[in-house]
């Protein structure tokens, strides 16, 4: 029977889980398009199946298990969705049955994630990225992703980065090894643009950042700043 890889950064997502005036916490989740997906690439289309019952309450997902020559199958139980009713029945229910057979089980190993407000957004004392609707319940309009996951030799998360749609760093969980690569890469990056800007009058760092849709260094993500570091030694030889 196949093992399933851990999830990428890029099939995690982060929901705001509780939120007041001064915090919030998140958690990461994967939706069931993920995990399609990851069952299609480990097992193949026609070696998976899914099925529910109980007006989609529970979900059965068989594998077809080459060396017994028989079906396996897992079952769970799923919630309703605030939005729509039996879809979101229908995919929690194999959400966790997924979950069942290991896929995206590693997010269970996550650290808490609390975000605070970010100083540039309180006005006049007032914290205005979370804020009241009205009715003593707080929301954002701020989004957050995953920008970088890395997980043990078990299956733990142990490097996480996380995001704001403005690409502010808002949450870290690093090793010191990798902390360090980070920390290396970035202050690279830097000695190359400060190297370039001496050399090439064409060359400014704010056209860098346009390009990528930032307004600093410090918004590149790890993968721009090795883009970065790679246009820059290839335009030196």
């Amino acid at each position: 029977m196949e093992k399933f890889r851990t999830l990428k950064a890029d099939e995690i997502d982060c929901r705001v889980s509780q939120i007041a005036s001064n915090w919030c916490s998140l958690l990461l989740y994967k939706d069931a398009r993920c995990d399609m997906n990851i069952l299609d690439e480990a097992v193949g289309p026609m070696n998976w199946e899914r099925s529910h019952t109980r007006d989609n309450a529970n979900c059965t997902v068989s594998i077809y298990d080459e060396s017994k020559k028989e079906w396996v199958s897992k079952e769970d139980t799923g919630t309703e969705s605030y939005t729509e009713k039996e879809k979101g029945l229908a995919s929690d229910s194999f959400k966790r049955a997924c979950f069942n057979w290991g896929i995206g089980r590693e997010l269970y190993t996550a650290p808490s994630i609390f975000i605070f407000p970010r100083k540039d957004m309180i006005s006049k004392g007032k914290q205005s990225e979370f804020y009241d609707k009205g009715n003593g319940k707080y929301e954002t309009k701020t989004r957050f992703y995953v920008e970088l996951i890395d997980y043990d030799e078990n299956k733990c998360i142990k490097d996480l980065i996380i995001r704001d749609n403005k690409n502010n760093i808002r949450f870290t969980k690093l090793t010191k090894e990798t902390e360090k690569k980070l920390s290396d890469n970035l202050m690279k990056m830097k000695k190359l643009i400060d190297l370039k800007e001496e050399k090439d009058n064409n060359f400014n760092r704010e056209n860098l950042y346009k390009y990528y849709g930032v307004d600093s260094d410090s918004q590149l993500t790890n993968k721009q700043v090795e883009e970065v570091i790679n246009l820059l030694e290839k335009k030196e030889k």
